[in-house]
């Protein structure tokens, strides 16, 4: 028996098994469907791509995307201890502070930038020390890269070239600009929620943690979770809790869970044989940030060659080179249009030949720019596929399926072209690698159309709203919260797993009835 069971040990679940642990007079059981992060392209920075499709990896695809002219769509997700925060790119992004001022005054009560301020700031240890944007001394440490690509430095003088001012910090006062992105690394390393968070605190006595146990279902008990069913080394077996079942799998997992435990749109289980116990749009209004990306090759030095002898020494003894490279090193924020209170555009610049949704092979010199639609109009749906737990879900994404979408896609791209016909950038292009057929309007959406892929941040799908209140207790449920992305009412505008660290931290205060933060 524990007083919490937390499902799924990725960026928020690693969080809360640490914060809600820390009271030593509470039990905490953490578990993981996949294993331990025990293998060495885990902790490279450059080798995430080598993950993808491997048992670290719940290897997820997409439904034929009508915007995409019926094409699936590869959706890789962590599926180990740290989940997607060992396997992502490291980029430390809290978005802009309008994300989350909109998500109050839409009824997220506690949710505004100036409430949620304070948790970034608990969990960061920057490593220019505390000031007003940033922490000092928390978890996860906040570092600059220590791989400088020329074909990254040529891609923000040209970015200048092309009018866009330098930032020196996009986690400051303005997000607006091109900058280098700073990293959640330490010493040249990945630094993931379970290298952070959870690795200083997993000998305490009063926290269990489970690998390689997947969670089939919440166990009710009328109207009151009482813990979860598991499925451990083949059998079933149920695993109880006196205060609170957490559910922390992700945007596309969490709603999976919670629709099996029969809590979701009643008339879509009942089709399915699943008697409804709550009835919630569970698994709609899924989001992410669809990337469009251009390739060159290039005869200029790029990470096609990063893994020498004596890159490895640099990384193993000096923790740096190459090898540390996230590889989108940097990039920056851009509005597109007139009017815009918030940037709609990100661009990550990628000395490599990136392409094939990651799984292409790199043969030669190339550099990928790539440009994210951060605020996009566009929502899909996580559903079942099956009652069976390990039958993947179904999702669609619907990527471009607004008119708002597609000529954000078209402006992107635009955007990418004219800064990479820069001088400065220019000069490095030897060749054509992916493209689209011209400038013009209808070839840069027929690329956006074939060359679409993820950005890796699906969120909203258990929305706090629609499926949770506020302090992401599940409507209807007592002693079931999810905590996770999938709790953003919108995407924000970056990269998501600095917000997911803040929403598992500030989730940790609410459980346990604590006095919010204060900045």
């Amino acid at each position: 028996m524990y007083d919490y069971i937390i499902v799924g040990a990725g960026s928020a679940g690693c969080v809360l098994a640490a914060r809600l642990s820390e009271d030593p007079d509470v039990r905490v059981l953490l578990i993981e469907a996949g294993p331990a992060d025990d293998a060495q392209e885990i902790h490279v920075p450059a080798a995430f791509a080598k993950l993808f499709r491997t048992k670290y990896d719940w290897d997820y695809l997409s439904e034929p995307e009508p915007g995409l002219e019926g094409r699936r769509r590869y959706l890789p997700r962590g599926r180990m201890l740290g989940g997607s925060s060992s396997m992502n790119a490291m980029i430390y992004i809290r978005g802009n502070r309008r994300d989350y001022d909109s998500w109050a005054a839409a009824g997220a009560d506690g949710w505004a930038w100036n409430d949620v301020l304070p948790y970034f700031l608990r969990s960061e240890n920057h490593h220019a020390g505390a000031s007003a944007w940033h922490g000092a001394g928390g978890p996860l440490p906040v570092n600059p890269g220590r791989s400088r690509n020329p074909l990254v430095d040529a891609f923000l003088a040209a970015a200048q070239e092309a009018g866009h001012p330098f930032n020196p910090d996009f986690n400051g006062p303005e997000q607006d600009g091109v900058g280098y992105y700073e990293l959640t690394q330490h010493d040249g390393l990945r630094c993931s929620t379970a290298v952070a968070y959870l690795r200083p605190a997993i000998e305490r006595p009063n926290l269990s943690v489970l690998t390689g146990v997947q969670c089939t279902r919440v166990l009710l008990d009328g109207e009151r979770a009482v813990g979860v069913e598991v499925d451990r080394d083949g059998a079933t077996q149920e695993l109880r809790c006196e205060r609170e079942v957490v559910l922390s799998a992700g945007a596309y997992n969490s709603p999976q869970l919670l629709m099996l435990s029969g809590i979701g749109v009643a008339d879509e289980l009942a089709a399915l044989g699943i008697t409804p116990k709550v009835n919630l749009p569970v698994g709609e209004n899924l989001q992410d940030h669809p990337h469009l990306a251009v390739v060159h090759l290039t005869d200029a030095e790029s990470l096609l060659t990063a893994e020498t002898p004596e890159n490895l020494r640099l990384l193993e003894t000096e923790g740096r080179g190459p090898l540390t490279s996230n590889a989108g090193e940097g990039g920056g924020f851009f509005r597109t249009a007139d009017g815009l209170d918030a940037p709609d555009v990100q661009i990550h610049a990628v000395p490599a030949m990136f392409h094939q949704e990651g799984l292409g092979a790199a043969t030669d010199h190339a550099f990928h720019i790539g440009a994210v639609l951060l605020a996009p109009t566009s929502r899909g749906k996580v559903t079942l596929r099956s009652t069976l737990p390990s039958a993947k879900p179904r999702i669609l994404h619907n990527y471009l399926s607004t008119a708002e979408d597609r000529a954000t896609a078209v402006r992107a791209l635009r955007l990418v072209m004219e800064i990479v016909g820069q001088p400065a950038l220019s000069k490095y292009r030897r060749a054509d690698f992916l493209t689209p057929q011209s400038d013009s309007d209808a070839d840069l959406l027929a690329y956006a159309r074939r060359e679409l892929q993820t950005l890796y941040h699906p969120t909203s799908t258990c929305a706090i709203g629609p499926v949770v209140d506020p302090e992401l207790r599940v409507h209807g449920v007592v002693g079931l919260r999810v905590v996770d992305a999938s709790v953003m009412p919108t995407v924000v505008r970056g990269n998501t797993n600095a917000p997911t660290i803040m929403i598992a931290e500030r989730a940790a205060d609410l459980i346990r009835g604590a006095v919010p933060a204060d900045v």
